[in-house]
């Protein structure tokens, strides 16, 4: 009786995907129908939550960041491989943080034997403890206060340390043109996108709004940066966002994407959809942004990828997955695009690296 119910379950589940309504099966190449801008999709990870994956400047290498318990992972770790090379179903990837407390937004620095990353392994060794569920039903991320920025060597030899100041460092990219760090913090008392030299140096502040400003990345030439922000407006919403950041809270439900110069001129806001626009990334012209988003979503899923240009017009669905679709780079040459998606998990919460041609 298992097995007949099994069978028709399987016979409507292929029937719906084959429907106008539906994106289409997922056949062996691994994208949808409709994504007709991904070509050669080639699944990289097999397990656990795997995220932010980041190009090496000579695209040969990706660093990334993910939590396996088939790895003895209880939180997220950073690891880098050669994705042309290396088949992380029979190995696991190069460690390159310690290992200790929590790690995100690794990136490559200029010569690629450097890596940037954040991690809490000072304030504990231990992972930090994730935001209870609320009573009041909010979705929040924690904003753990030992985030800071470090630097490493390919062995997992952490070189430098580039932050120190009291609060939550993270969320570190770099310039394509290898002069610049840009990151998050919250060191004049709100979350803010601040500029460094590679080496620490040259502190620069770039936004100053009441509001979470995060995930930045540098355009093409490095003049500009794309970043995801909450801009809460009313007394209400400002509370909520002054309060829960008194927690170490912050609401990730509502956010539009900002362009602005690097010294924060020229600001200019690119979406204005339902829910969370974020995950945003240059296209190789400088001209658009890929990005992640549920605008079109009633219950927080499904995420997809989408495209728009830099002045907020041209809308366009890029993946069409019925889940999670998000961390979108493309390759320094323009050719390949890395994301994350929970796409061939076999019904699992599980995320994995995809990587694909693009094609325009």
């Amino acid at each position: 009786m298992l097995k007949y119910f099994f069978i028709v379950f399987m016979l409507v589940a292929i029937n719906n995907s084959m429907g106008q309504d539906n994106p289409g099966w997922l056949p062996l190449e691994l994208k949808y129908n409709k994504e007709v801008h991904l070509k050669n999709v080639k699944q990289l990870t097999f397990g656990g939550d795997n995220a932010e994956a980041y190009f090496s400047f000579n695209d040969s290498l990706l660093t990334f960041q993910v939590t396996n318990k088939q790895w003895n992972l209880e939180c997220d770790q950073i690891y880098w491989f050669d994705w042309r090379k290396d088949d992380l179903q029979k190995n696991i990837p190069h460690l390159l943080s310690t290992g200790k407390g929590r790690t995100t937004c690794s990136y490559f620095l200029p010569g690629d034997t450097t890596i940037l990353f954040a991690s809490t392994h000072l304030g504990k060794e231990t992972c930090p403890t994730p935001p209870a569920k609320r009573t009041d039903g909010k979705y929040v991320w924690a904003v753990f206060p030992d985030f800071d920025v470090f630097v490493s060597d390919l062995k997992g030899n952490i070189i430098k340390r580039l932050t120190d100041s009291p609060g939550y460092d993270a969320e570190a990219t770099v310039s394509p043109r290898g002069d610049k760090i840009v990151f998050t913090s919250v060191r004049s008392g709100d979350l803010e996108l601040w500029t460094m030299n590679t080496d620490g140096s040259n502190l620069k502040q770039v936004t100053d709004k009441l509001g979470y400003d995060g995930g930045a990345f540098f355009s093409p030439d490095g003049s500009k940066l794309i970043f995801r922000a909450s801009r809460p407006v009313t007394e209400e919403d400002q509370k909520t966002y002054i309060d829960l950041a008194k927690e170490g809270l912050v609401m990730p439900t509502l956010m539009s994407l900002y362009i602005c110069n690097v010294d924060g001129s020229g600001m200019q806001k690119i979406t204005d959809l339902a829910n969370a626009s974020w995950a945003p990334f240059f296209h190789p012209s400088g001209k658009k942004v890929i990005f992640a988003s549920n605008h079109n979503s009633k219950r927080g899923l499904p995420f997809n990828l989408y495209m728009i240009n830099i002045d907020g017009t041209g809308l366009e669905q890029i993946t069409f997955d019925t889940s999670f679709d998000a961390f979108p780079m493309f390759s320094h040459d323009g050719k390949k695009i890395v994301f994350s998606s929970n796409r061939n998990n076999n019904g699992t919460r599980e995320t994995n690296l995809f990587i694909a041609d693009w094609v325009e």
